[in-house]
């Protein structure tokens, strides 16, 4: 049989580090050096390596992403069957959901990466690598969008979170669980989930600043009230509960959705924004009212991106409700 054709693309990340002459681990190796480091690698598919960066994942930036979107939208049109893009665990999430919102077609890109470093005893990178490589060229995975695949789970991009800083066992999908899993060197689907509209268009290049607040007990406002003057062009607010503020910002947020797009997700880890239930001033209810969207079951770290990602693309703010609709 005809092996898949799969491109492995490393950012970097503590799955390329090993350990400095200063202190600690640092990123060093490339994507081929990792594909030359996973035993039973090359008789699941047939790799082409690229390295465009070598970075921790706490410094790649949007406009990094789309490159690689771009570069995963040009391969993916030959006759690759698949991408694996390796990265830093800490953003994985985010990388995962822009890949997803930018990279069109049902070619399967998955996004992996390690929690220990390859010189660390029991080194989680060449597990996942494989079984990254395993999704990306399997037909069952085809049309899933892009996933995030580690300790052999399969995730949907808009789902999964990093929930631990050290196990292996970190990402999971609090609201619906892994898509699928790796068993015995097989994909298993087990449920498809929806993938919002992919924005495939080309996107400004000017950058479009997006605030994230967290609101706590007894906020006054005062971060939201500054964000125009300090020169952000749309906020997400991560509220408590199922979307809700104190009373004292409600007044910030009628006068902020004037100047920008305001979207409401929720501070919980999974569940969605309510729209109908709680009435008081600063509840989803009277929010929503107000002109704040509902980021749906999308968490503020996402939200945030979404919400960037579509004030580059131009598209005007009454338009913006169906990407982040829920399924």
């Amino acid at each position: 049989m005809t092996k898949p054709r799969i491109l492995l693309l490393s950012l970097g990340g503590t799955i390329t580090m090993t350990r400095s002459t200063e202190g600690g681990i640092v990123p060093t190796l490339t994507a081929a050096d990792l594909a030359a480091s996973v035993p039973g690698l090359a008789a699941v598919a047939a790799i082409e390596t690229l390295s465009p960066l070598r970075r921790p994942s706490a410094g790649l930036t949007l406009d990094d992403l789309i490159g690689v979107a771009r570069t995963l939208r040009e391969r993916l049109a030959g006759d690759l069957d698949g991408a694996v893009v390796i990265q830093g665990t800490d953003t994985i999430e985010e990388t995962a959901f822009v890949l997803d919102t930018l990279v069109d077609g049902d070619k399967t890109v998955v996004v992996t990466g390690a929690m220990r470093g390859p010189e660390s005893a029991g080194a989680d990178g060449p597990g996942n690598l494989l079984a990254a490589a395993i999704v990306a060229g399997s037909p069952a995975a085809r049309g899933l969008g892009v996933v995030a695949v580690l300790n052999d789970e399969i995730h949907a991009a808009r789902l999964v979170q990093k929930a631990h800083t050290a196990l292996p066992s970190a990402f999971r999908s609090p609201l619906a669980g892994p898509v699928g899993l790796v068993v015995e060197g097989e994909v298993r689907i087990w449920l498809r989930s929806h993938r919002g509209p992919v924005l495939a268009a080309p996107l400004a290049e000017e950058s479009a600043p997006v605030a994230l607040l967290k609101v706590g007990i007894g906020d006054d406002g005062r971060l939201l009230a500054a964000l125009p003057d300090l020169g952000f062009r749309g906020a997400v607010i991560e509220g408590m509960g199922a979307g809700h503020v104190p009373e004292a910002l409600a007044e910030i947020v009628s006068a902020l959705v004037q100047r920008m797009p305001v979207v409401l997700a929720s501070r919980t880890q999974a569940g969605p924004v309510f729209s109908r239930t709680y009435g008081y001033p600063g509840g989803e209810i009277d929010l929503l009212a107000r002109g704040a969207l509902s980021a749906g079951h999308l968490s503020g770290l996402k939200a945030r991106l979404l919400l960037q990602i579509l004030l580059r693309a131009g598209i005007e703010w009454t338009a913006y409700a169906r990407y982040f609709a829920n399924p």
